[in-house]
């Protein structure tokens, strides 16, 4: 039950962020690393999705609040890192 208030925490953390930017390093596996900026654009009970505009094109990605949790994606927003902010 602890790692369900923990997830739900992250999720509550990111909806007061909406629409703001952010900086993700996600983990893709082997040595597979990328670091994007992009926009918040949704939160749905499971997932989450960054905008990302790139040149002439734009791309959705999505991740999990599990990912956060286990630092397969790093978040961070103009006041901090989301990881210091939720207490994890």
């Amino acid at each position: 039950m602890v790692a369900k208030d923990v997830l739900f925490e992250i999720r509550k953390k990111l909806e007061s962020h909406l629409g703001q930017t952010i900086k993700l390093k996600a983990n893709r596996g082997r040595r597979k690393t990328y670091e994007k900026e992009g926009i918040l654009e949704s939160t749905y009970p499971s997932i989450f999705i960054v905008r990302v505009d790139e040149n002439s094109y734009f791309q959705r990605l999505s991740f999990t609040y599990a990912d956060v949790l286990t630092e397969t994606v790093e978040l961070s927003f103009d006041e901090g890192d989301l990881r210091r902010t939720v207490g994890l």
